[in-house]
């Protein structure tokens, strides 16, 4: 036996090992998936989404699928308090919000790369050194949640605030919006997308953003804008959290002022007929 002989019997060797490992593992995840569908969403679950408006807005049959979402997603994530206990409340709140962005998107798993939810009591106060012209400066600013790599942070206070009382703002859904933005490997204020879409997406969403950029800039005749707010002109990925929220929480109101830009979330999230 020569030496590449031996090379290619080693080479596929390893292959048929990781190939066997992945196909392993894929069905140790479809069992696990299919035990996870196999029970029923626990009746205290069901009492924590009655008291959501964003849940009693969908009606039976949506209902039912975001139950077997907000099960997977609460067992295949791990949640951890820090300096707070994580209670079912936590849990069901912050899976309705997560599962309610995908509910009619198909992008192949809940959330697949996100492991942990951090959950912090109360808003979180962050220290930030920023540089302008070569002008270093710091400062404290407050952080209501934050999504990094395989991480979501949620301050809890802000949150169940959000959940039962519709405004203009959803820190879960902010923080899931960027999670859906990462999903096709930056975070640029363009979840992904079938090819044929891209252009339109751009199209209005760019501009909507430089709009709301020079009105943020000046600081004044804000009109319509003042719906979407200062924040979302931060950039594109915050742009793209924000009018995620104002979707969620308040269509009519977007529809309104901004039907192209309601019309490319929609065709995304398509959960307004």
């Amino acid at each position: 036996m020569n030496y590449y002989y031996a090379l290619l019997v080693v080479i596929l060797g390893l292959g048929l090992g990781l190939l066997g490992i992945y196909l392993l593992y894929s069905l140790y995840k479809q069992k696990k998936l299919q035990k996870i569908l196999a029970q029923p969403i626990q009746r205290e679950y069901i009492e924590i989404l009655k008291r959501i408006p964003l849940y009693n807005r969908l009606n039976e049959e949506e209902k039912k699928r975001i139950h077997k979402s907000i099960l997977i997603f609460i067992n295949t994530k791990e949640f951890v308090g820090v300096n707070i206990g994580v209670t079912d409340e936590m849990k069901t709140v912050v899976a309705f919000h997560a599962c309610l962005l995908l509910l009619h998107v198909t992008l192949g798993g809940c959330y697949e790369n996100l492991a942990t939810i951090l959950i912090y009591p109360y808003t979180m106060v962050t220290k930030q050194v920023s540089a302008n012209g070569g002008i270093y400066t710091k400062g404290e600013f407050l952080l209501e949640g934050q999504s990094a790599s395989d991480t979501v942070v949620i301050s809890w206070h802000d949150a169940k605030k959000d959940a039962y009382h519709l405004h203009e703002n959803n820190v879960v859904v902010h923080e899931f919006a960027h999670e859906i933005d990462f999903l096709d490997g930056s975070a640029d204020g363009t979840p992904p997308l079938p090819y044929s879409k891209y252009n339109a997406w751009a199209k209005v969403l760019s501009h909507e953003f430089n709009k709301l950029s020079e009105v943020a800039l000046k600081n004044r005749n804000w009109g319509k804008y003042k719906l979407i707010g200062s924040y979302g002109a931060t950039n594109e990925a915050e742009f793209f959290a924000v009018v995620t929220e104002r979707y969620i929480e308040k269509p009519e109101a977007l529809k309104k002022h901004f039907p192209e830009l309601f019309k490319e979330l929609n065709s995304f999230y398509k959960l307004y007929t």
